[in-house]
Formats: C-alpha cells, structure tokens, sequence
C-alpha cells in the first residue's frame, strides 16, 4: 500500500476529493491511503497557533516551525516518508515528476499557506521542494490535491486497465512512437454531431491505418498547440521543420543603442596605462555585429592619429573602393563604424542622434563589479540611449568604472575559462540585449 500523509491546517478539505472517483476506489481496494494530518495538534499552546508575524516586518503571517517539524518527525517515527513542500522555488510538476514519486511507498507533503514557511523547516525535514506551476494559489492543498492524484492513478491496479497510461498526454510512449507529445482527437457516438462527423476511417475497422492516424494526430495535436514538447531528436526532418516554423526565436527588438570599442584608457597586464592598437578583425567582426543587432553606430576610439589613419584606409576601401563594389553587405556593415579621439566625441554623436545624452554603460569579466543585467539594460535601451564600451587589452583601467552610469554583467559560460576575444563578446551581449534576456 501506499501512503499519502498530507500535513496541512484544513484536514477537511481532502474529505471530498478522495471520497469519490478513481482514488476513491483505490482507497477502499487498500492499495493507496491518504492521511491529512491536523497540524494544530502539534501547536503545544494552548491556542494551537501556527502562523506568526514574520521577522523584519511586512505585510502577512508565516507559518511556525516547530509545529510541522514534530508533525514530520512523528510520521517518520511510524515509518519513512519522503518529505515533498510545495513552494515556487521547487522543481516544477510534470508527468516525470509524478512518474518518479509514484516509486515512493510513502510521501508526505507540506502544505503552505499565508506568506509561507519558515526556512527553517526546509533545512531540517523537507527532502525536496515541488511547484505546481508559476501561479499563486490560496494555499499549498489544492497543489497537494492535484499531485496525489497525478502520483496515485500511477499506481498499478488504481486505474482498473494498466494499459490505459501508455498513450496519454506527457507520457513515455504514445501512439506517435515518441515520448511526451499530446494525445491524439477522441471522438464517441453519435457518428454526427451539429454538422460535424467523426472520421471515417474511425469507423472502418481497419486497425493497422486507425493506429497510424492516431501517430499522425499525436504528433500533429502537438506541433499545433505544444510544439516546445517534442523532442526533435526522435523526429524526422520535415517535423523538425514545422516544430522550428513555430517555436523560432522571434527578431530582436530595436533599441537605442552605440557601441564603443575603447583603445584607451586601457591597461596591460601589469596594470599600466596604455592604448592598444586597432586590429583589422575588430574592425570587420564587430562592424558586422553592430549591423545585424541594430546598434546604430560602431564608434572605434584611439587618440592616435597613425592608427585612426590606417583603420580609415581599411573602412574607405570597403565602401569606397573596389571593395564596396565587391561586398555590398561589408559595405553596408562599416556605412555605421566611425573613428574618433575620445569617449567624449562618441557621447555627442549619441546625443545628436538620439536629442539626449546616452547612459555610459562598461562592460566587464568581473561579476563583482556588475550593477546591470542583459535584460535590465535591453529593456532601460527602448527607451533610453545607450552607449556601449568595450575594452580591449588587459580590460578598462579603474577610472572608467568609476564614471559610467552601469556596469553590464559578464558572460559565464560552462567552464572557468573566462577569456573571450572583444569580438565574440560584443556579438553575444548584442544578442542578450536586443533578445531581452540575461
């Protein structure tokens, strides 16, 4: 048998969800229990209180500790129990999830309500925390309610037919032949309904091409309307084709938004003040990122005359010379680059551009000095200009950081190697910040 403790203030409300249907007869065939347990016995005040106001202030109460950890301490002294709360930081609930509490022979669930659970409870008895899903509800109940169900009718011998799980929605196999798409249409008597007929082939008995349309419609029922299920390894190409027509990420937004590639103030890797040199694939690379994410100006910034002079010479071959003839997009791509002397000149270029001065904002491989998501300065860029700086060299020197508006966090990738080219990091925060996202 298995066993569903649910620890929660208002034991009454599990009377009726479990007296009636599937569980219900699972109950009285003793192969599932659910207990709900009254939390205010273990309240040893004599108002059997269970919520206080919280430390700090703010508005509603919070649920004690020391009640709930003697109500999952005395079911643990009877048997083990594995120790589920219901709270929005836990992993969300989905058919795998119940799939994998349905191996427990016993769980107990901790229901929350008011403004939640003292912390303290989750470091001393919950051995996992589960969502429901991104929405509030008026108390952890109903969430225990649905996953008992879910957990349950997984149970052999709860739901009469066994076989009845192997192709519904979310599961692991289904009559497309791959696992976690929707269900396919259903259809019963009448044969016409309003107009509307079942499909003959339904009503052919011919079962060998019924079980194909069924795989057909599975699939299709979810490249329609849940396309971000499949899984497109197991696809063929042409469903990897319509699954990415309806999932692809949409274009980046517009923003007001320059971007500055700094050869001073710079430093070198013993941190003396230096400018470094122009390099011909910055010149290219970044140009090209600026064009296809929008930046309305490329402003390369050196106070040497020699180097501006050189990187002139590369920018007026390309949309000048031989070179614009020959590459129209390498043209269009530097139409938007621009050399200057200083911070300053690109600031009222910005200021023309856009009739206000644009927010100065560094960036930086040190999350320490991060004060700006990626989706915080796409957003503030909507409306607000922004000019970008990238350093070059061994990174900014300490002034800069202390005169910018913000500073943008850095990339982190997989590993601890931190150490990206200018160029690759310009097109990454230039994807992060049109797409809006961190």
């Amino acid at each position: 048998m298995k066993h569903y403790n649910i620890v929660t203030i208002f034991p009454q409300m599990f009377d009726a969800p479990f007296k009636q249907g599937v569980i219900s007869k699972a109950i009285e065939a003793g192969i599932v229990a659910v207990n709900a347990i009254d939390l205010r016995v273990y309240a040893e005040d004599k108002h059997r209180t269970t919520d206080d106001y919280q430390y700090g202030g703010g508005v509603g109460l919070v649920m004690k500790p020391e009640p709930i950890v003697r109500a999952v301490r005395a079911i643990r002294e009877r048997s083990e129990t594995h120790v589920v709360m219901l709270d929005p930081r836990g992993e969300k609930f989905t058919q795998r999830t119940a799939e994998r509490l349905s191996g427990y022979e016993s769980l107990t669930f901790i229901c929350g309500r008011y403004e939640g659970v003292d912390e303290r409870v989750r470091e001393l008895v919950v051995d996992e925390a589960i969502s429901l899903g991104d929405f509030i509800l008026t108390g952890g109940e109903f969430a225990a309610m649905t996953m008992i169900d879910a957990v349950a009718r997984l149970i052999p011998g709860v739901l009469g037919d066994d076989t009845s799980m192997d192709e519904e929605s979310f599961s692991l196999t289904s009559a497309a032949g791959v696992a976690n798409t929707l269900e396919y249409p259903h259809y019963t008597r009448p044969p016409e309904y309003e107009g509307l007929k079942v499909p003959e082939l339904l009503l052919s008995g011919r079962h060998a091409d019924i079980v194909k349309w069924r795989a057909a419609q599975a699939l299709e029922q979810t490249r329609k309307y849940r396309p971000e299920l499949l899984d497109a390894t197991q696809l063929d190409d042409a469903s990897r084709k319509e699954i990415y027509q309806a999932t692809a990420t949409p274009k980046g937004k517009e923003l007001k938004l320059a971007v500055a590639l700094m050869h001073y103030p710079m430093q070198d890797k013993q941190g003396t003040l230096v400018t470094t040199s122009i390099t011909n694939m910055d010149l290219h690379d970044i140009s090209r990122s600026a064009a296809t994410y929008g930046a309305k100006r490329y402003f390369v910034v050196t106070p040497l005359q020699a180097q501006r002079e050189i990187a002139q010479k590369v920018i007026s071959h390309w949309t000048e010379g031989f070179g614009a003839g020959y590459n129209s997009n390498r043209k269009e791509a530097f139409t938007r680059t621009e050399l200057c002397d200083s911070i300053l000149y690109a600031m009222q270029e910005c200021e023309k551009l856009w009739g206000e001065k644009p927010l100065l904002v560094a960036t930086t491989a040190r999350t320490e000095r991060a004060t700006v998501s990626a989706a915080s300065l796409g957003k503030i860029a909507e409306s607000r200009p922004v000019l970008l700086l990238f350093g070059t060299g061994w990174g900014f020197r300490k002034e800069v950081f202390d005169v910018v508006d913000y500073v943008l966090e850095p990339i982190l990738g997989a590993s601890d190697f931190n150490h990206l080219s200018v160029r690759s990091a310009v097109a990454i925060l230039l994807d992060r910040l049109t797409q809006n996202i961190g």
